[in-house]
């Protein structure tokens, strides 16, 4: 089968998911994301669980181009402020270019709740962010526990959701209406700063 047309359907059911959600991704919303002739999608991925399977991969992949610079780690953060930069791009990609992976990403855990399979491939995913983010809160010198980077990983989670959502009094009451004072919050409130030491806010 033509690899290039493969991945453009996957693509396509990515969009399709994360747009219709569960109950809309079929292999003819796929054909028609995609803009191929009906039952194309079919005869590349025969089954919904098909369908699923290529769209976590599609999202594995996407995440990993995403966060190469966590994974990294001679590309991670020299200290607190590129650690500051690094979260706060993050959370603006997910919530910008990146939003429709997400939601698709999203999507998906719903699905693996009853799909043990689908569970296993999306493992990998937050398994990457618990390690990478930990990795790069040590490499920006900050006095990282286990339970620290945890904490840190898991608040970056939630702030997506409520990101995704986009709901203004949510976002006012978490005070991610300002995704960059959010993540040096975050970072004060887990790793508090000395007066003398902490960094400026940096105006974009």
């Amino acid at each position: 089968m033509n690899p290039e047309r493969r991945n453009l359907l996957g693509d396509a059911a990515v969009e399709v998911l994360a747009e219709a959600g569960g109950r809309g991704l079929t292999h003819r919303a796929v054909d028609a994301a995609a803009g191929v002739p009906l039952g194309t999608a079919k005869n590349y991925f025969p089954t919904r669980d098909a369908l699923l399977r290529t769209v976590a991969e599609r999202c594995v992949e996407q995440y990993r181009a995403a966060t190469a610079q966590v994974a990294a780690p001679e590309a991670g953060p020299a200290d607190r402020e590129g650690l500051v930069l690094l979260f706060r791009g993050l959370l603006t990609n997910l919530a910008g270019p990146g939003r429709l992976r997400m939601l698709a990403y999203l999507e998906l855990q719903t699905e693996a709740a009853r799909k043990p399979w689908l569970s296993e491939i999306l493992d990998g995913i937050a398994t990457a962010d618990f390690e990478g983010f930990e990795r790069a809160q040590r490499a920006a010198g900050l006095p990282v526990t286990a339970q620290r980077a945890a904490g840190v990983t898991l608040a970056l989670h939630g702030a997506v959701l409520h990101l995704l959502a986009d709901g203004p009094r949510t976002l006012a009451a978490a005070g991610l209406g300002d995704p960059d004072r959010f993540v040096r919050g975050l970072l004060d409130a887990v790793y508090p700063a000395s007066a003398g030491s902490r960094p400026p806010v940096v105006d974009d």
